[in-house]
């Protein structure tokens, strides 16, 4: 006769209404697939025009890394004492109260999951017009209808492509847990072979004795650096300060999503062991893969180049010199594979998060409902309508003519957010440690305190630097925040 271990005994009336069906592996590739999506192919041409010299690139990365790395120790904590559908929702409302729990879980559905979910998609069809130049963001089905100066919609191919893969995806992952976690296994191994492909093209292919001299010759001398502030560049010691903080931006939006896996513990075996497990290797392994792009960049390209990559493609420009006339291509569908499999761990955990703000009463009741397939098909749904209606508005600059992404500018709102949100759950490790010191922890995060007050630094140290330094796109992300305590209320005297 089969018996149960002690951990599934003691979990068995945890979210027993899901499918237990996601195992280390499974767990891992939602980790490393939900945060290897565009950024690492794009985002280091502007670090580099904003830092100016490689050896304090690579040290930005480094930050960036163990940043990330650290969070994920914080969370295992969490997440082995907590090991319910919602995650960080759920982090929040017992490490503090309901309305912290709540912010963070509109500030995700308003912006940090949909918004990621809409540009990833946009990502994906951008390069997918590398390949079929139909398929582009000014080829337009319908043309930009104006709704103020500043704002219009439109239906370009590109946006379409976008909307279709936001739907299928949603699709897919309403049909069970199953199909979600094929996708995501298959396109997160795909994506990573080609992210260590790209590393080999750069380091063995693509060595360049000059690049190599010029790069390493000179480590820390700053070169083509650009203004911060006026009078304030990466020259100076305190402008070099200012110049990593605002730097992370790109890094840490490419590191994201790693705490989606705390998103579906409901649907995670022995969660209390997987789940801190598969966080920190998920993060550990691209953190490394992340570390060697960038060295593979300054090996193959002089940092000048880096700086100047054409639509800061510096991946493309990699593959590009290595591979002359097939080199766009070929990262074309190497970031094709990369950003589909994004998407997918974006749609597949966010659900999840309103899954248990529902059964709060915080979030429409269908959302807290599972389908015949045992998952939050309401939320999935939802979640994909609002991530498409984000596709759809464009900004427009009157000074320029040209149209932006109305997704792009929430995204830059947003990201301080994210991380006043970051700091606030290992924060919540600590108030936990003193309101329940007796609750079950198998397992304890690691350098506590030391480890998690130093990423609580770190992040508070990027926060000022991005409240002082780039005001026009923080201070809309705390107002995004707060609108939503409004809506807290009204949803508290609803349930009431």
């Amino acid at each position: 006769m089969q018996t149960n271990s002690p951990a599934e005994t003691r979990d068995a009336g945890l979210d027993s209404e899901f499918t237990r069906g996601l195992g280390l592996y499974d767990a891992t590739m939602v980790v490393v697939g939900s945060m290897i999506g565009s950024g690492i192919f794009i985002v280091s041409a502007d670090m580099a025009r904003l830092i100016g010299s490689p050896g304090w690139l690579l040290a930005a990365w480094v930050l960036t890394g163990v940043l990330t790395v650290g969070a994920a120790l914080a969370y295992g904590e969490l997440a082995a004492m907590m090991p319910r559908a919602g995650g960080q929702y759920i982090f929040l409302r017992e490490a503090f109260s309901p309305l912290w729990g709540f912010l963070y879980g509109w500030t995700l559905f308003t912006v940090i999951q949909t918004g990621t979910i809409a540009a990833v998609a946009v990502a994906f069809a951008r390069f997918t017009g590398v390949l079929f130049p139909s398929i582009a963001e000014d080829h337009y089905l319908i043309a930009p209808i104006h709704i103020t100066s500043g704002y219009a919609l439109s239906l370009s191919t590109a946006q379409l492509l976008g909307v279709i893969l936001i739907a299928l995806l949603t699709w897919t992952n309403t049909r069970g847990l199953e199909y979600g976690k094929i996708v995501q296994n298959v396109f997160t191994t795909a994506k990573t072979g080609a992210l260590v492909a790209l590393i080999a093209a750069g380091l063995l292919l693509g060595w360049n004795g000059e690049a190599v001299a010029a790069n390493f010759g000179n480590f820390w001398e700053p070169r083509g650096v650009v203004e911060l502030a006026p009078g304030l560049t990466a020259i100076s010691a305190f402008g070099l300060f200012v110049a990593i903080g605002i730097s992370q931006t790109g890094s840490l939006f490419s590191s994201d999503a790693w705490n989606n896996i705390c998103f579906t513990a409901g649907e995670v075996k022995d969660p209390r062991r997987t789940l801190p497990l598969s966080m920190v290797l998920g993060t550990a392994i691209v953190t490394g893969l992340y570390l060697l792009s960038n060295i593979a960049y300054l090996v193959a390209l002089p940092l000048e180049s880096i700086q100047s990559a054409p639509s800061d493609r510096v991946a493309t420009l990699l593959l590009n010199t290595v591979f002359p006339g097939v080199g766009a291509a070929a990262m074309a569908v190497a970031i094709m594979v990369s950003t589909f499999g994004c998407v997918n761990g974006l749609v597949l955990a966010g659900a999840r998060a309103y899954y248990a703000m529902a059964k709060d009463g915080l979030f429409f009741r269908q959302a807290g409902e599972l389908n015949a397939a045992r998952v939050p098909a309401f939320g999935l749904v939802l979640q994909g309508l609002w991530a498409v209606l984000l596709v759809l508005p464009r900004t427009f600059d009157a000074t320029t003519g040209r149209y932006g992404n109305l997704y792009s500018n929430l995204l830059d709102y947003v990201i301080s957010a994210a991380l006043i949100f970051y700091a606030l759950t290992v924060a919540g490790l600590f108030r936990l440690r003193v309101t329940r010191p007796d609750a079950h922890r198998p397992y304890r995060a690691f350098g506590y305190p030391v480890v998690p007050a130093l990423y609580i630094a770190g992040a508070l140290a990027i926060l000022f630097v991005l409240f002082a330094y780039r005001p026009a796109t923080t201070w809309p992300g705390l107002a995004i925040v707060v609108a939503g305590v409004p809506v807290y209320l009204m949803a508290r005297g609803s349930r009431a």
